[in-house]
């Protein structure tokens, strides 16, 4: 899988992360969780992704992971997880 690197911190975009779930569906989703959806194919995550973003392809990580859409109150749950 491909990484993007991150924006620069004077990017006015949002990160966007994109991968598969643990049912294989591709998920992709605002790094603070504002948005997100489930695709069929990387395609339309990453149509959906840009759309979203502003048309910044360079704000679109694509995770080496499982991701699960959380849609839920935790504003960082789909930020990735740091090894402890």
């Amino acid at each position: 899988m491909k990484l993007v690197e991150p924006p620069s911190c004077s990017s006015p975009s949002t990160i966007v992360f994109i991968g598969r779930n643990h049912r294989g569906q591709w998920v992709a989703q605002q790094q603070n969780g504002l948005y997100g959806g489930l695709f069929v194919n990387r395609a339309q995550a990453i149509k959906y992704a840009l759309f979203e973003n502003g048309q910044h392809p360079e704000t679109i990580i694509e995770l080496p992971r499982e991701i699960e859409l959380d849609m839920g109150s935790s504003p960082d749950a789909a930020a990735p997880k740091r090894a402890a």
